[in-house]
Protein backbone atom coordinates (compact mmCIF):
# COMPACT_ATOMS: atom_id res chain seq x y z
CA UNK A 1 0.00 0.00 0.00
CA UNK A 2 1.35 3.80 -0.78
CA UNK A 3 2.46 5.88 1.61
CA UNK A 4 0.45 9.20 2.18
CA UNK A 5 4.17 10.67 1.42
CA UNK A 6 4.37 8.73 -1.66
CA UNK A 7 0.53 10.00 -2.87
CA UNK A 8 1.49 13.56 -2.44
CA UNK A 9 4.51 13.32 -4.42
CA UNK A 10 2.66 11.60 -6.89
CA UNK A 11 0.08 14.14 -7.01
CA UNK A 12 2.65 17.11 -6.96
CA UNK A 13 4.06 14.91 -9.98
CA UNK A 14 0.54 15.37 -12.07
CA UNK A 15 0.18 18.56 -11.09
CA UNK A 16 4.13 19.59 -12.70
CA UNK A 17 2.89 17.75 -15.76
CA UNK A 18 -0.28 19.47 -15.96
CA UNK A 19 1.14 22.66 -16.08
CA UNK A 20 4.21 21.92 -18.19
CA UNK A 21 1.67 20.93 -20.87
CA UNK A 22 -0.18 23.98 -20.29
CA UNK A 23 2.84 26.15 -20.26
CA UNK A 24 2.39 27.23 -16.93
CA UNK A 25 4.76 26.85 -13.72
CA UNK A 26 3.84 24.35 -11.27
CA UNK A 27 4.49 26.87 -8.59
CA UNK A 28 1.91 28.60 -9.84
CA UNK A 29 -0.39 26.21 -8.23
CA UNK A 30 -1.20 24.90 -4.51
CA UNK A 31 -2.15 21.80 -3.43
CA UNK A 32 -4.84 21.32 -0.82
CA UNK A 33 -5.07 18.35 0.58
CA UNK A 34 -8.86 17.44 1.61
CA UNK A 35 -8.54 15.73 4.56
CA UNK A 36 -12.38 15.40 5.50
CA UNK A 37 -13.36 11.92 7.19
CA UNK A 38 -9.72 11.46 7.76
CA UNK A 39 -8.26 10.77 10.85
CA UNK A 40 -6.19 12.71 12.39
CA UNK A 41 -3.23 10.09 12.94
CA UNK A 42 -3.19 10.62 8.54
CA UNK A 43 -3.00 13.76 8.77
CA UNK A 44 0.00 13.66 10.57
CA UNK A 45 1.48 11.59 7.97
CA UNK A 46 0.70 14.39 5.57
CA UNK A 47 2.19 16.97 7.45
CA UNK A 48 5.46 15.03 8.12
CA UNK A 49 5.77 14.81 4.36
CA UNK A 50 5.32 18.66 4.26
CA UNK A 51 1.88 19.01 3.52
CA UNK A 52 0.99 22.33 6.00
CA UNK A 53 -2.70 23.11 3.92
CA UNK A 54 -5.71 21.03 4.77
CA UNK A 55 -9.53 21.17 3.34
CA UNK A 56 -12.60 19.91 5.97
CA UNK A 57 -16.22 19.75 4.64
CA UNK A 58 -17.43 19.80 8.33
CA UNK A 59 -16.90 22.14 11.27
CA UNK A 60 -17.25 20.37 14.21
CA UNK A 61 -15.03 17.42 12.60
CA UNK A 62 -12.45 19.89 11.71
CA UNK A 63 -12.09 21.71 14.99
CA UNK A 64 -12.13 18.19 16.37
CA UNK A 65 -9.16 17.12 14.18
CA UNK A 66 -7.73 20.54 14.86
CA UNK A 67 -7.02 19.57 18.29
CA UNK A 68 -5.82 16.33 18.13
CA UNK A 69 -3.82 17.09 15.58
CA UNK A 70 -1.81 20.05 18.00
CA UNK A 71 -1.64 17.11 20.58
CA UNK A 72 0.05 14.47 18.13
CA UNK A 73 2.26 17.02 16.62
CA UNK A 74 3.90 18.99 19.86
CA UNK A 75 4.33 22.43 20.51
CA UNK A 76 7.29 22.51 17.65
CA UNK A 77 4.70 21.48 14.38
CA UNK A 78 4.38 23.99 11.84
CA UNK A 79 1.73 26.38 11.78
CA UNK A 80 -1.01 24.55 9.53
CA UNK A 81 -3.41 26.64 7.47
CA UNK A 82 -7.24 25.27 7.35
CA UNK A 83 -9.63 25.64 4.52
CA UNK A 84 -13.74 24.97 5.04
CA UNK A 85 -15.11 23.49 1.99
CA UNK A 86 -18.36 22.50 2.93
CA UNK A 87 -21.13 25.05 3.08
CA UNK A 88 -21.37 26.87 5.88
CA UNK A 89 -24.12 27.49 8.35
CA UNK A 90 -24.67 30.76 10.13
CA UNK A 91 -25.01 29.39 13.31
CA UNK A 92 -21.12 28.46 12.80
CA UNK A 93 -19.68 31.64 11.38
CA UNK A 94 -18.39 32.89 14.22
CA UNK A 95 -15.90 29.49 14.98
CA UNK A 96 -15.08 29.78 11.76
CA UNK A 97 -13.84 33.06 11.49
CA UNK A 98 -11.96 32.06 14.68
CA UNK A 99 -10.25 28.87 13.76
CA UNK A 100 -10.38 28.73 10.15
CA UNK A 101 -7.91 30.81 7.31
CA UNK A 102 -9.76 30.24 4.66
CA UNK A 103 -13.62 30.17 3.66
CA UNK A 104 -14.37 28.95 0.27
CA UNK A 105 -17.55 28.67 -0.42
CA UNK A 106 -19.11 31.88 0.60
CA UNK A 107 -22.25 32.31 -1.55
CA UNK A 108 -24.56 34.86 0.67
CA UNK A 109 -23.94 38.19 1.96
CA UNK A 110 -25.24 37.36 5.16
CA UNK A 111 -22.26 34.46 5.39
CA UNK A 112 -20.20 36.82 4.53
CA UNK A 113 -21.07 39.86 6.65
CA UNK A 114 -20.87 37.39 10.06
CA UNK A 115 -17.57 36.61 9.21
CA UNK A 116 -15.90 39.85 8.75
CA UNK A 117 -17.81 40.80 11.93
CA UNK A 118 -16.91 37.70 14.10
CA UNK A 119 -12.91 37.64 12.49
CA UNK A 120 -10.91 38.32 15.45
CA UNK A 121 -8.88 41.75 15.17
CA UNK A 122 -5.14 39.98 16.04
CA UNK A 123 -5.80 37.40 13.71
CA UNK A 124 -5.19 38.46 9.66
CA UNK A 125 -8.10 39.18 7.22
CA UNK A 126 -9.66 35.86 6.94
CA UNK A 127 -9.20 34.55 2.94
CA UNK A 128 -12.59 34.03 1.00
CA UNK A 129 -13.13 32.85 -2.28
CA UNK A 130 -16.62 32.63 -3.68
CA UNK A 131 -18.10 29.12 -4.71
CA UNK A 132 -19.62 29.16 -8.26
CA UNK A 133 -22.53 26.66 -8.98
CA UNK A 134 -21.11 26.30 -12.72
CA UNK A 135 -22.73 23.20 -13.60
CA UNK A 136 -26.11 24.87 -12.51
CA UNK A 137 -27.55 21.80 -10.40
CA UNK A 138 -30.30 22.36 -8.12
CA UNK A 139 -28.57 20.62 -5.11
CA UNK A 140 -25.01 22.14 -5.13
CA UNK A 141 -24.36 25.37 -3.23
CA UNK A 142 -23.03 28.20 -5.01
CA UNK A 143 -23.74 31.10 -7.14
CA UNK A 144 -25.40 31.47 -10.53
CA UNK A 145 -22.71 33.12 -12.82
CA UNK A 146 -24.44 35.76 -13.18
CA UNK A 147 -24.74 36.81 -9.54
CA UNK A 148 -20.95 36.30 -8.82
CA UNK A 149 -20.10 40.18 -9.84
CA UNK A 150 -22.39 41.59 -7.50
CA UNK A 151 -21.74 39.75 -4.32
CA UNK A 152 -17.71 40.02 -4.55
CA UNK A 153 -18.64 43.87 -4.89
CA UNK A 154 -20.09 43.39 -1.63
CA UNK A 155 -17.71 41.29 -0.08
CA UNK A 156 -14.23 42.85 -1.20
CA UNK A 157 -14.40 45.75 1.24
CA UNK A 158 -15.42 44.09 4.13
CA UNK A 159 -13.24 44.56 7.23
CA UNK A 160 -11.36 41.14 8.66
CA UNK A 161 -12.05 39.56 5.07
CA UNK A 162 -9.77 39.33 2.03
CA UNK A 163 -11.46 37.99 -1.06
CA UNK A 164 -9.29 35.87 -3.33
CA UNK A 165 -11.29 34.26 -5.84
CA UNK A 166 -13.56 31.85 -6.95
CA UNK A 167 -14.01 28.24 -6.07
CA UNK A 168 -16.02 25.84 -8.43
CA UNK A 169 -17.16 22.06 -8.36
CA UNK A 170 -18.37 21.38 -12.00
CA UNK A 171 -20.63 18.44 -11.57
CA UNK A 172 -18.31 15.05 -12.53
CA UNK A 173 -18.83 13.33 -15.81
CA UNK A 174 -17.15 11.69 -18.68
CA UNK A 175 -17.22 14.20 -21.33
CA UNK A 176 -13.93 15.62 -21.87
CA UNK A 177 -14.61 18.69 -23.23
CA UNK A 178 -17.74 19.62 -21.47
CA UNK A 179 -15.38 19.28 -17.97
CA UNK A 180 -13.23 21.87 -19.65
CA UNK A 181 -15.64 24.21 -20.63
CA UNK A 182 -16.88 24.41 -17.39
CA UNK A 183 -13.28 25.34 -15.94
CA UNK A 184 -13.10 27.60 -18.71
CA UNK A 185 -16.29 29.36 -17.78
CA UNK A 186 -14.86 29.75 -14.57
CA UNK A 187 -11.60 31.04 -15.52
CA UNK A 188 -13.44 33.49 -17.73
CA UNK A 189 -15.57 34.86 -15.05
CA UNK A 190 -12.54 35.09 -12.64
CA UNK A 191 -10.98 36.98 -15.35
CA UNK A 192 -13.65 39.40 -15.92
CA UNK A 193 -13.68 40.41 -12.36
CA UNK A 194 -9.99 40.78 -12.50
CA UNK A 195 -10.40 43.39 -15.89
CA UNK A 196 -13.20 45.08 -13.31
CA UNK A 197 -10.57 45.97 -11.03
CA UNK A 198 -11.24 43.24 -8.19
CA UNK A 199 -7.56 42.42 -6.79
CA UNK A 200 -8.15 38.13 -7.09
CA UNK A 201 -5.31 35.85 -7.36
CA UNK A 202 -7.03 32.59 -6.51
CA UNK A 203 -9.14 30.22 -8.50
CA UNK A 204 -10.09 26.98 -7.05
CA UNK A 205 -10.90 23.78 -8.68
CA UNK A 206 -9.94 20.71 -9.93
CA UNK A 207 -10.00 17.37 -8.21
CA UNK A 208 -8.18 13.69 -7.92
CA UNK A 209 -10.16 12.85 -11.08
CA UNK A 210 -9.79 15.96 -12.74
CA UNK A 211 -6.72 18.06 -12.00
CA UNK A 212 -5.09 18.05 -15.05
CA UNK A 213 -8.15 19.57 -17.02
CA UNK A 214 -8.29 22.17 -14.33
CA UNK A 215 -4.47 23.12 -14.46
CA UNK A 216 -4.84 23.43 -18.29
CA UNK A 217 -7.78 25.65 -17.89
CA UNK A 218 -6.13 28.00 -15.08
CA UNK A 219 -6.51 26.40 -11.77
CA UNK A 220 -4.12 27.75 -8.89
CA UNK A 221 -5.28 25.87 -6.11
CA UNK A 222 -6.57 22.18 -6.48
CA UNK A 223 -8.51 20.18 -3.68
CA UNK A 224 -7.27 16.72 -3.61
CA UNK A 225 -8.57 13.73 -1.38
CA UNK A 226 -8.53 10.65 -2.60
CA UNK A 227 -5.26 10.54 -4.72
CA UNK A 228 -3.47 11.19 -1.31
CA UNK A 229 -5.54 9.43 1.31
CA UNK A 230 -7.45 7.01 -0.30
CA UNK A 231 -10.76 5.57 -0.04
CA UNK A 232 -12.63 5.61 3.52
CA UNK A 233 -15.53 4.03 5.32
CA UNK A 234 -17.08 6.31 6.90
CA UNK A 235 -19.35 5.12 10.01
CA UNK A 236 -20.08 7.61 12.87
CA UNK A 237 -17.50 10.66 11.99
CA UNK A 238 -18.12 11.10 8.24
CA UNK A 239 -21.92 10.84 8.73
CA UNK A 240 -22.74 8.50 6.26
CA UNK A 241 -23.38 4.45 6.86
CA UNK A 242 -22.39 1.48 5.34
CA UNK A 243 -19.66 1.04 2.41
CA UNK A 244 -17.04 2.92 0.66
CA UNK A 245 -18.25 6.77 -0.61
CA UNK A 246 -16.03 8.46 -3.24
CA UNK A 247 -15.23 12.07 -2.28
CA UNK A 248 -16.41 13.84 -4.85
CA UNK A 249 -18.35 17.09 -3.07
CA UNK A 250 -15.07 18.86 -2.82
CA UNK A 251 -12.26 16.63 -3.59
Amino acid sequence: MATIDVNLQAVKGRIARAAAAAGRDCAAVTLLAVSKTHPAPLVAQAVRAGQLAFGENYVQEALQKMDALAALLGEGSPGLEWHLIGPLQSNKTRVVAERFQWVQTVDREKIARRLSEQRPTELAPLDVLLQVNVSGEATKSGLDPRDVSALARVVAPLPRLRLRGLMAIPEPGDDAGLQRERFRAVRELFERLRSEGLALDTLSMGMSEDLEAAVAEGATMVRIGTAIFGLRERGEDGGVAGGLKRERAAT
